[in-house]
């Protein structure tokens, strides 16, 4: 079993990356700090936007992001406020990039 990393550890290493890459990005909603799942928002700054959620793939068994919602940046932010009624405990990294870009799919963000 691998160890996992605090979320707050997390998100404060996410953030610092995405800095690097000069991709704006803030934390919207603050979960548990510990243990809280995140979901991360990219707004393409054209009335658009993709949320992120990170999961398994069942025949592998490894963790990946993948895009759980991809449209109007007011159904994803719908969509927001839904999941945090169901999880008070869920981070929000919102990012701004007009190419979509995340890192999410770089090594180490797993």
């Amino acid at each position: 079993m691998q160890a996992r990393l605090a979320t707050d550890l997390w998100v404060r290493a996410y953030l610092k990356r995405l800095e690097l890459a000069h991709i704006p990005a803030y934390v919207t909603a603050h979960g548990d700090a510990t243990s809280g799942a995140v979901m991360v928002k990219c707004a393409t700054l054209d009335g658009r936007a993709a949320l992120w959620e990170h999961g398994y793939d069942l025949t592998t068994g490894t963790r990946l992001w993948r895009v759980l919602h991809d449209g109007p940046e007011a159904e994803i932010d719908a969509s927001i406020r839904r999941q945090r009624g169901f999880d008070p405990d869920l981070w929000v990294v919102e990012i701004e990039s007009r190419s979509g870009r995340t890192l999410l799919d770089e090594p180490g963000l797993s």
